[in-house]
């Protein structure tokens, strides 16, 4: 456990952490619904026209980028969530289970759900879709047919399987970073996710040009797809997720409040915008997002007032998991039954746009309770293996069993 030291590494901390640990991070939890909103922002007026004209214009190129934004935080933030809670007597494969426990079941059964939309639509899938869909491999093909096949948002949940699996390699490497170590191999971490950028810019072939939404001509498929789906580009964000927890663990993150952090991830979204396509939809903007996960995990350490700790944002981030592997079918099916050419005015399409997010959060709410909960309460518990040495221990001793936490 490193919260206090007396040795010459905790020279010059920039706060004192908190005597009492809490065994929640309530503030992360409501912040990932906030990430889920911005996915289901970016899909619902992109993927259908219920804001006409001008707003919906406008509304397609505020939030072009709010979907990859929201992705890349989940990455950083799933990192930093498995470092916090890691278990000083858990192994490789009891971790594994619990991870397929949570994502396995919501993942088959949104798939099934997603199937039936694709059969009834007759939208081209080849057999080679569908298994690397089936089996969350879709990430690793430079396919925009197979890396969106079935459910769309899917292909997230590969890297993170990906993640999952590498994460027992990855913790205790990371943990052997010496405390003063720790911001240089942060700083590293960006060196290599703004080579990314460079290596899709320069080095992977823009040919041929890719013609769809905001980036049409200007990159080819395979550049987006190095950049934004490779999973070993994305585990980048990942790792930088883990060296923060043990950054905000070992006292080292500078004292920035839970408001400038979000303003400066807001700042951080505009910026975006204004990039070039391949550095603002994926790594390289995402990281802004890093100082508002490290406050908020301070703001609930400290236990000091922040919104999103409040109870309804707590229950809504709790749905997060399940809202995002399903809003996209909503939204999808709804497009198929309005059709592409009809319109509304500016009123009725608002007010549709709020049923499908109320439809979306009824659906989550029902896979929540009668898929992800039973089954992650009688399969995804903790269970100690013989010596238990796999893992090294949490920063900070933040889980204990029958307490939720964001993963």
């Amino acid at each position: 456990m490193v919260t206090q030291g007396t040795g010459p590494s905790d020279v010059g901390r920039t706060y004192a952490p908190a005597q009492a640990v809490p065994s929640r991070l309530p503030s992360l939890t409501g912040l990932r619904f906030v990430a889920a909103l911005m996915v289901f922002a970016t899909h619902v007026v992109w993927y259908t026209q219920l804001i006409p004209g001008d707003a919906g214009k406008e509304l397609r190129e505020a939030f072009a980028l709010s979907g990859s934004y929201g992705v890349g935080f989940f990455f950083i933030l799933s990192g930093f969530v498995l470092t916090w809670t890691a278990r000083s007597d858990d192994t490789a494969r009891s971790f594994w289970r619990r991870r397929l426990v949570k994502i396995g079941p919501m993942h088959l059964v949104t798939f099934g759900l997603a199937a039936i939309l694709v059969l009834s639509t007759a939208r081209p899938t080849r057999a080679v879709d569908w298994l690397a869909s089936l089996t969350l491999q879709q990430a690793w093909f430079p396919s925009i047919q197979t890396s969106s096949a079935v459910n769309g948002v899917a292909w997230s949940l590969a890297c993170e399987f990906f993640f999952y699996l590498a994460f027992p390699a990855l913790l205790p490497l990371v943990r052997r970073i010496r405390v003063e170590w720790l911001w240089p191999a942060a700083g590293a971490v960006l060196v290599l996710i703004a080579g990314m950028f460079l290596v899709a810019t320069y080095v992977v072939t823009d040919q041929p040009r890719l013609v769809a939404f905001s980036v049409s001509g200007e990159v080819s498929f395979t550049q987006v797809w190095f950049v934004y789906f490779f999973p070993p580009v994305r585990a980048l964000e990942f790792v930088l997720g883990i060296l923060l927890a043990r950054i905000v663990a070992a006292g080292r993150w500078p004292r920035i409040g839970l408001v400038p952090a979000f303003a400066l991830a807001v700042a951080g979204y505009v910026i975006a915008l204004y990039l070039p396509y391949l550095a603002g939809t994926a790594g390289l903007a995402t990281v802004w997002t890093a100082p508002l996960i490290a406050a908020a995990a301070v703001a609930d350490r400290e236990r000091t007032a922040s919104v999103f700790r409040r109870p309804a944002m707590v229950y809504l981030g709790e749905l997060s998991f399940a809202f995002y592997m399903v809003h996209w079918i909503v939204i999808m099916t709804a497009a198929e039954l309005i059709g592409p050419t009809r319109t509304f005015s500016l009123t009725t399409g608002a007010l549709l746009v709020l049923a499908l997010l109320m439809v979306a959060l009824a659906a989550s709410f029902v896979l929540y309770r009668c898929v992800e909960t039973p089954l992650v309460r009688r399969f995804g518990r903790h269970r100690p293996g013989p010596g238990g040495r796999d893992l090294p221990a949490a920063p900070t001793p933040l889980r204990r069993e029958g307490h939720r936490v964001p993963e």
